[in-house]
């Protein structure tokens, strides 16, 4: 949920509709980063994917993961954070994998 100063109830900005999988759905999200664009980019822990939503959106995107857990490096197993660096490369903590993945992140 986004405040804005001195609000009385908060606005909805990606998921709420519930836990689940689809592109409106979140499930345990962990992390969350917002561009200087306004998007916002969430970590997606139990599904295994790191999500964007659009400033404005009604749906995200997988941006990266989505493909179940595991250890390859398209897949996540638990991610729990995620960062970025001034070079727009996306750092993701893959909690039971024991790593950290670098992905180069267009921002929109």
């Amino acid at each position: 949920m986004k405040w804005t100063k001195n609000a009385k109830e908060g606005i909805i900005v990606a998921g709420g509709h519930g836990n689940g999988n689809s592109l409106t759905q979140l499930s345990y999200l962990y992390g969350i980063v917002v561009d200087r664009l306004g998007t916002l980019y969430v970590a997606d822990r139990f599904n295994h994917r790191v999500m964007r939503w659009l400033k404005g959106a009604i749906e995200g995107s997988v941006i990266v993961g989505g493909n179940g857990s595991g250890e390859k490096t398209d897949q996540f197993n638990s991610l729990t954070d995620l960062s970025f660096n001034q070079q727009n490369n996306l750092y993701v903590i893959d909690y039971y994998n024991n790593r950290i993945q670098k992905f180069n992140i267009t921002l929109s």
